[in-house]
């Protein structure tokens, strides 16, 4: 029986839908086990799986752009860790879509060469907050978008050449932006990370910088249509010398280029102590013998106001030897009494000493021996 005209117009849409609905239902990717996805297309995982995730999740959909893993237990990243291991690295790319990475609080202690290695498009790395120990120096190649690393509060137990690593590290990555090296006890920066060409802004805050050197701050200054990096330096103990004097000039000439700069503040010599860079001038800024060693310069660390104090506690002391020598002068001849009228004294109780003496061993002094008591019973004056 051939369909009428009216029903051919209510069936003919029925493969279409069926086709939508089929397309609709398809089941996506799964997301990995303990991890939350978001969103779609930008696909947005979080893992917090604690300890018992010890390695980075292998089943990360393909899509994924932005993945968190906070509170694991890692401890080692090895060579392309999220894609797939040194086995199927060789294999392509397992993530092409990854623009953010975020690992912070995860125990952290190795990075190995290539750890990020699959991770084409990978833009933000955040390894903040882990007790980084080792970091290889090939261990951010492969990532030639990367435009912020943070490194906040991981280096400080790292072993002593952490910092020749990171530097060797650092030198590849030319579009970074945003360096963030907080908390970390560095006593220097690395050198590749003030020559970075494209920099905006290094975050050097709580650290053991004692200042920066002029070859430092040149390193700071680019050419061209370049960007100027921003530095922040709030929370060091800055020693205010005559080295600092190069660092306050840069200050007083880039002072926007520096916004916790009011927050700087001396933490030697102790006349200095707390005292806010800016407010010095560079008179202020003395050398102490380290110092002009360095520098080639002889003027005091404590600066002109300590060497006035000085020098007008010297001219006391000269004018209060003055007049006690004047004062034994004129009290010459009663000093001269005394000090015969003292020996005199002594010479007396010499001589009554040794009159005493002589008395005391004269046998003639001796007490006579006592009578037996038999004897005074039978003595004829005694009435019997």
């Amino acid at each position: 029986m051939a369909p009428r005209a009216g029903q051919r117009g209510l069936w003919s849409p029925l493969p279409g839908l069926l086709l939508l609905a089929a397309a609709l239902s398809r089941s996506a990717a799964p997301c990995p086990f303990q991890c939350y996805c978001f969103g779609s297309p930008r696909l947005l995982l979080r893992c917090a799986s604690g300890a018992e995730l010890r390695q980075p999740p292998r089943d990360v959909p393909p899509d994924a752009r932005n993945l968190t893993i906070v509170g694991a237990n890692l401890t080692v990243l090895r060579a392309a860790a999220f894609a797939g291991g040194d086995e199927e690295a060789t294999d392509g790319v397992r993530l092409p879509l990854l623009t953010a990475l975020r690992l912070t609080h995860n125990n952290i202690e190795v990075v190995e060469d290539g750890a990020f290695d699959g991770l084409p498009s990978l833009a933000a790395l955040d390894l903040s907050h882990n007790p980084l120990r080792a970091l290889g120096s090939r261990a951010f190649r492969g990532l030639p978008a990367l435009r912020s690393l943070l490194l906040n509060h991981a280096l400080a137990r790292g072993s002593p050449g952490m910092l020749d690593a990171l530097d060797a590290a650092l030198a590849p990555l030319a579009e970074l932006r945003l360096l963030g090296l907080a908390g970390n006890a560095l006593s220097r920066l690395p050198p590749a990370a003030l020559r970075l060409p494209r920099l905006e802004q290094l975050d050097a805050r709580v650290n053991a910088l004692a200042g920066l050197g002029p070859d430092e701050l040149r390193a700071l200054e680019r050419d061209g249509d370049l960007p100027q990096p921003r530095l922040l330096l709030a929370d060091n103990p800055l020693s205010c010398g005559c080295n600092s004097r190069p660092l306050l000039a840069w200050l007083h000439n880039a002072t926007e280029r520096v916004p916790d700069a009011r927050r700087l503040r001396c933490a030697s010599p102790r006349v200095l102590l707390d005292q806010p860079l800016m407010d010095l001038d560079e008179a202020r800024l003395g050398c102490s013998e380290g110092d002009a060693h360095e520098s080639g310069e002889g003027i005091d660390a404590a600066g002109p106001e300590l060497e006035a104090s000085y020098v007008f506690f010297g001219l006391v002391l000269a004018l209060i030897g003055l007049i006690f020598l004047m004062v034994l002068y004129l009290n010459r001849r009663g000093i001269q009494r005394w000090m015969r009228n003292l020996r005199e004294a002594c010479r007396d109780q010499m001589e009554g000493y040794h009159y005493r003496y002589e008395q005391d061993a004269d046998p003639r002094r001796a007490p006579a021996p006592a009578a037996p008591a038999g004897s005074r019973a039978t003595s004829p004056g005694s009435g019997l």
